[in-house]
C-alpha cells in the first residue's frame, strides 16, 4: 500500500472510531468491516495455519469493541488495533500451552506404554505385585524416580513429559501404592 493511501486509511479510521465513540453506528459498521480483513492478516501472520484463527480474530473484534473507549483520536487506529490482536494472540499461545499440558498429564497417563522393566533385585514379591498393578505412567514414575535413583529433571526428561507431570504422576503412584500396600496380605 503506497504512503498516501495509507494515510487516507488512517484518517478514515480514526473518523470512524470517534464516531463510534459518540454513538454513530453506521460509521462504526464501515469500521468493523474494514478491519475485518485486516485483523485476519494479522492473527493469521501469528499463527499461520492454525485452526483457531478465526477464533482469535472474534476475540479481537470483541476485545476492540470493549475497549473501544479507550481509543484516543490523536493516534491512529491501526497500532492500537495491533497491540489488540498481539495481545489476543498471546492469550491463546497460553491457553493452548496450560491445555496441552493439562492433557498431556491425563492423556499419557492413560495410554498404557511398553512394559517397563522393573529392576528385580532388592524387591520383594510384594512390591514387585503392587507396582505391576499402577498405570503404565505411575509405575514407570515410581521406577525412575524411587527405584532409579533419578532426578525429577532426569525422568522427565527420559519419559518426555515436563517435570511437574512427572512429579503428579509419582505422587499418583506413592499413594496407589500405599492403598495397595496396605490393603494387601503380607
Amino acid at each position: 500500500m503506497d504512503r498516501e493511501r495509507e494515510q487516507d486509511r488512517a484518517a478514515r479510521w480514526r473518523d470512524w472510531m470517534v464516531a463510534a465513540q459518540h454513538g454513530d453506528s453506521e460509521a462504526y459498521q464501515r469500521l468493523l468491516v474494514e478491519l475485518l480483513p485486516f485483523v485476519r492478516g494479522l492473527v493469521r501472520g501469528r499463527l499461520g495455519a492454525d485452526p483457531a484463527v478465526e477464533d482469535v480474530v472474534q476475540e479481537v473484534l470483541i476485545s476492540i469493541h470493549t475497549a473501544r473507549h479507550t481509543f484516543r483520536p490523536e493516534r491512529t487506529l491501526a497500532p492500537w488495533v495491533r497491540t489488540i490482536a498481539r495481545n489476543a494472540v498471546i492469550d491463546h499461545a497460553r491457553r493452548r500451552g496450560r491445555q496441552l499440558a493439562r492433557y498431556s498429564e491425563v492423556e499419557a497417563e492413560a495410554l498404557e506404554g511398553p512394559a517397563l522393566e522393573l529392576p528385580q533385585p532388592g524387591l520383594s514379591p510384594r512390591i514387585s505385585r503392587a507396582l505391576e498393578e499402577l498405570p503404565h505412567g505411575q509405575r514407570q514414575a515410581v521406577v525412575l524416580l524411587k527405584l532409579e535413583g533419578l532426578s525429577v529433571a532426569e525422568a522427565a526428561a527420559r519419559v518426555g513429559v515436563t517435570p511437574g507431570a512427572l512429579k503428579l504422576r509419582a505422587h499418583r503412584g506413592y499413594r496407589a501404592l500405599r492403598d495397595l500396600l496396605g490393603r494387601e496380605p503380607r
